[in-house]
């Protein structure tokens, strides 16, 4: 036998080594424990792939393993710590996709910890060249492990209770431009809005503590617009004062600041900001009795595409661990992206305490919460007055409906678009609790409105042909 004939049969028994060492992780018959965290993967092999040697790859650079057999390997207790693709669906529809579910032990999780979550199961596997795509589809976490976190500060109850408001979904609005205003003309804008009838208003996702308005300066004349909104109103005000910064340390002296003026919420920018600030943010407003909303600008950069990624139900879980009390969640009917049965689907993980299985909705998996707290989910994003009643009935009373441009576009004011919102708001809830179909009559019920509120017929008339019809990219 020639050298090179050789080399061939070495190489060749080398390369079953490794794809036997693979399959390992590849457990067909194994049942999940109570205990294990569940993964669902959309996986696309590479062409020759087979669809087992690349789930079973997933599993193994997502827990115990790595690409072949170490001797090390033999130091530990494998069969107690590595993960297992113990199903393999094919994604109709699709040639050369399928939906590969992954069992981890609880024990390669640091307690309490979404960091570490995330760094173990999405942390380098995205990057294999035997994979053409992945996507990380849902998560179940365990009861055992959920205990492990604070989750949000409050919940949707200790909200409502601090802010006396019951009955209807809140009423927020983001301050536009979102760049260039001064401080004390954006704290003119927040008590123009909350005087006319809103709850909440809002800094936006990228006001930080730019040249043009330094943090300090912004907080402290939106503090003296709350206040003086509230003596007006009787009502409790507030505004999402967005604490993220470059260091834990400045985001930390932003939330102190905040809590000196008596503001009752601040913000966060939970993925650009990072798990481990938003969890230290999310205790420290526990302990200091400060509600916290959080944006997720960045999260279409992770879950836009079908086929890579994660999907947003796995970003509104971890953020549900990590600590918020708001989380923005699209509005099916606005400018941003959202199929409505998977919506509705990630919002009750958001906010419910039991959650079944529902493959029509995107739901992969039963997950129970174990009482930690609701998040309140914030339908934001291109909405106006005709939307509020598929608003109300889509997200129900337990929702902030945030209009940004549908209250500062109002052809009179930030007042009087305010209170057109406010009106349609209460309209709304009023009809829809005499047992009127919101789906149905809703566009009336508005109308009827704008009769005796002109603030509101005004709305109705600026925005009455303005749509946002697009296909969802993302449908279950």
């Amino acid at each position: 036998m020639s050298y090179s004939q050789t080399q061939t049969q070495s190489k060749a028994g080398y390369q079953a080594g490794v794809k036997e060492y693979r399959l390992m992780y590849y457990a067909p018959d194994y049942t999940p424990r109570d205990t294990d965290v569940l993964a669902a993967f959309r996986v696309t092999p590479q062409p020759g792939v087979p669809p087992e040697e690349a789930g079973a790859a997933v599993a193994a650079e997502s827990s115990t393993g790595t690409w072949t057999m170490v001797w090390t390997d033999f130091l530990t207790d494998l069969d107690r710590y590595k993960g297992r693709c113990y199903n393999i669906e094919p994604v109709s529809g699709s040639d050369n996709q399928y939906i590969c579910y992954v069992a981890y032990p609880m024990d390669l999780f640091e307690e309490g910890s979404v960091t570490n979550l995330l760094t173990s199961i999405v942390g380098n596997v995205f990057g294999f060249k035997a994979l053409s795509a992945l996507r990380l589809e849902d998560l179940r976490i365990p009861v055992a492990y959920t205990k492990s976190f604070q989750g949000p500060p409050h919940g949707i109850q200790v909200e409502r209770d601090k802010l006396n408001k019951y009955g209807r979904p809140l009423l927020g609005c983001t301050i536009k431009p979102k760049l260039g205003l001064s401080a004390k003309n954006y704290g003119r804008a927040v008590y123009e809005c909350l005087r006319g009838g809103l709850d909440f208003t809002k800094d936006d996702e990228n006001v930080n503590s730019q040249p043009f308005m330094r943090w300090r300066d912004r907080f402290t004349f939106v503090a003296e617009a709350i206040h003086k909104a509230q003596a007006e109103t009787g009502e409790v005000k507030g505004h999402y004062l967005n604490c993220t910064a470059a260091t834990c340390e400045e985001m930390m002296k932003r939330a102190e600041y905040a809590k000196e003026l008596e503001m009752p919420i601040i913000m966060h920018d939970y993925l650009t900001g990072g798990f481990t600030a938003n969890t230290t943010l999310a205790k420290w407003c526990r302990d200091n009795g400060m509600l916290l909303h959080i944006h997720r600008a960045m999260h279409a950069v992770i879950d836009r595409q079908k086929n890579h990624g994660m999907h947003f139900r796995t970003l509104a879980k971890c953020l549900r661990l990590s600590g918020g009390d708001h989380l923005h969640a699209g509005t099916v009917v606005g400018k941003l992206e959202g199929d409505r049965d998977l919506t509705m689907g990630f919002v009750d993980l958001m906010r419910e305490n039991y959650i079944e299985q529902d493959s029509s909705r995107g739901i992969y998996f039963t997950q129970d919460w174990a009482s930690t707290p609701g998040v309140m989910p914030v339908a934001s994003g291109g909405i106006h007055i005709w939307h509020m009643p598929a608003l109300v009935e889509i997200f129900g009373d337990d929702s902030v409906l945030q209009f940004g441009g549908g209250t500062l576009g109002h052809p009179w004011g930030n007042a009087p678009g305010a209170k057109a919102n406010r009106v349609a708001l209460e309209a709304c809830v009023a009809a829809r609790n005499e047992g009127r179909s919101l789906a149905r009559e809703g566009n009336e019920v508005i109308r009827e409105a704008a009769e005796w509120c002109p603030e509101l017929a005004a709305a109705c008339e600026t925005w009455k042909e303005i749509k946002f019809e697009f296909d969802p990219v993302d449908t279950a």
